[in-house]
């Protein structure tokens, strides 16, 4: 099966030259999505918001790969906060409690400073 590439456009793609996705044989690698409503160009300061969105760009990059989030095997948490892990915790425990992915969680900076969370999944094609 070949590679394929996938990009959703944004500025940050094209600027570090990276896919959103990459589909290698049976697995399929999400860039980490942050809360940036693409649409809207837009990201909400609130921490609850910016993961629910971030959760609709992975969803958006998994429909794009033919995937779900179903699919997932693996799951990087970013959170600049400490704080902010107590609160982003059950949405994560929301969205993979039946589909149980590893995960790894880091306190750390990101790239644009209105970020507050950033996801990265990897997962495993159905066929």
């Amino acid at each position: 099966m070949a590679r394929r590439l996938i990009s959703t456009g944004s500025s940050f793609e094209e600027i570090a030259g990276y896919s959103r996705v990459v589909v290698d044989g049976d697995w399929i690698f999400v860039s980490g999505c942050t809360g940036f409503d693409y649409a809207a160009n837009a990201i909400s300061d609130d921490v609850v918001e910016q993961m629910h969105q971030t959760f609709r760009n992975i969803k958006d990059a998994l429909a794009r790969a033919e995937s779900a989030l179903e699919d997932v095997v693996r799951v990087r948490l970013f959170v600049t906060n400490h704080d902010d892990f107590k609160t982003l915790a059950p949405i994560l425990g929301d969205y993979f409690r039946d589909i149980r992915p590893t995960n790894t969680t880091l306190i750390c900076g990101l790239a644009d400073p209105r970020m507050k969370v950033e996801v990265e999944v990897t997962a495993r094609t159905r066929g």
